[in-house]
């Protein structure tokens, strides 16, 4: 691996997607640890799928057994926060390295989701919901 650009143990990034925020802490030549709120990944995803959206960057890169990961996540639900600390994960590989840029921008884990939820209108039940129509 490269040297990485700040003085700290660690590289910090920050990911965000739906209303979670994930503030994640790379910490280079590391086991391959991935702690999230203090707990194990596996404590905390029980999905295989959201294991696997979170290994994604790391995957990209091939750094998945060289560096440890500690994530604090907050709002949204289990969705919403994997894909947060995916998107802080590869925020962060980029000070690890510059090369990885181009290979994290191919797979499209630097981009954030801009999908939020629609607000609820006046007249309406929920976003587009109207009330039931009745003729009489």
């Amino acid at each position: 691996m490269a040297t990485y650009k700040t003085k700290r143990p660690y590289l910090y990034g920050t990911g965000r997607r739906k209303s979670s925020v994930a503030r994640v802490h790379l910490i280079p030549n590391g086991t391959g640890a991935i702690t999230i709120n203090g707990r194990d990944i596996d404590d905390y995803f029980g999905l295989d799928t959201l294991k696997l959206i979170v290994r994604q960057p790391l995957v990209a890169t091939n750094t998945l057994g060289k560096v440890d990961i500690e994530a604090t996540v907050s709002g949204g639900g289990v969705s919403g926060q994997a894909g947060a600390v995916r998107h802080g994960i590869a925020r962060a590989l980029l000070l690890v390295d510059d090369s990885f840029r181009a290979i994290l921008k191919e797979a499209g884990l630097l981009t954030r989701d801009p999908r939020m939820k629609e607000r609820k209108k006046y007249g309406l039940k929920a976003a587009r919901r109207a009330p039931q129509f009745s003729k009489r």
